[in-house]
């Protein structure tokens, strides 16, 4: 008896990685998060394997079910929206594995933040203007250490990348505000990758209203920084807009005059390559 912890990915069933869908197919029963996880990704199970929705069941529920798969020697894949290192209640079933000689193996998968970049067509770190992507929740039912509340992750100038919020938008506005100005830009993707997939951008000053306004209230991730200023408002075939021209340095890694062990440059630039 084997499980398998997947990461299913945002949502886009083309973006389930190669070795997450042989396993899908492969394995006997299949427990995914119903709420989360595109029933499309189901589709490559194969004939006879148990479907099992655990978006109604507890810790013990799902634990129970893979008993009864070690019991019957069937092979399991535990399906988890996204990538199941990040907020998904994985290290609990990790553990029970571990204490009940449980073989288990954990497959990556893309993200809904890196998905959320996507849609937005953003990189979240640029040369010159953050070198670092902060990945948090506010605090909600999950208590949040007071070191980590925002107030003090966004003093770091880091793009802010938070899941699991946007109920809360007001409060994260709020939470921010204590330490960035109103024209912080702010951009809220709901559902990456899905068809239903939406996009809004705004400032710290106006975006809890046009979420608001949106009717947005679920699955979509908050992204706060600079980094957003370089690519806002951007039309194809036109030069940035951001701050000072294109808003961050150029980076050294393909720059003419950088060497590094593949490439060698007529002149070294100060500094390492991004």
């Amino acid at each position: 008896m084997k499980v398998y912890f997947i990461g299913a990915g945002p949502g886009d069933p083309e973006l389930l990685t190669l070795k997450a869908k042989r396993l899908i197919g492969e394995v006997d029963v299949l427990i995914y998060a119903g709420s989360l996880v595109n029933p499309e990704v189901l589709r490559w199970a194969k004939e006879g394997a148990a479907l099992l929705d655990s978006a109604s069941m507890t810790l013990e529920d799902v634990t129970r079910e893979l008993s009864q798969a070690k019991a019957g020697g069937k092979t399991v894949a535990r399906i988890h929206s996204g990538d199941p290192s990040l907020f998904s209640a994985l290290q609990e079933q990790m553990d029970w594995c571990w204490e009940n000689a449980v073989d288990f193996e954990v497959v990556p998968g893309v993200s809904s933040f890196s998905a959320a970049s996507a849609a937005l067509r953003q990189e979240l770190t640029l040369p010159g203007v953050t070198q670092t992507v902060i990945l948090s929740r506010l605090e909600g039912k999950t208590p949040v250490p007071e070191q980590e509340r925002l107030r003090e992750l966004v003093r770091t100038g880091a793009t802010l990348v938070l899941f699991l919020s946007i109920h809360l938008i007001e409060k994260v506005v709020a939470q921010v505000r204590e330490v960035c100005s109103p024209d912080t830009p702010v951009a809220v993707v709901e559902r990456a990758s899905w068809p239903q997939e939406r996009v809004l951008r705004g400032t710290l000053a106006d975006i809890a209203a046009k979420v608001r306004e949106a009717g947005m209230s679920r699955m979509g991730i908050i992204i706060i920084g600079r980094v957003l200023s370089s690519s806002k408002g951007r039309v194809l075939g036109q030069p940035p807009t951001g701050t000072g021209g294109q808003g961050y340095e150029r980076s050294k890694l393909y720059h003419p005059g950088f060497s590094h062990g593949y490439r060698r440059g007529p002149e070294r630039v100060e500094g390492k390559g991004q």
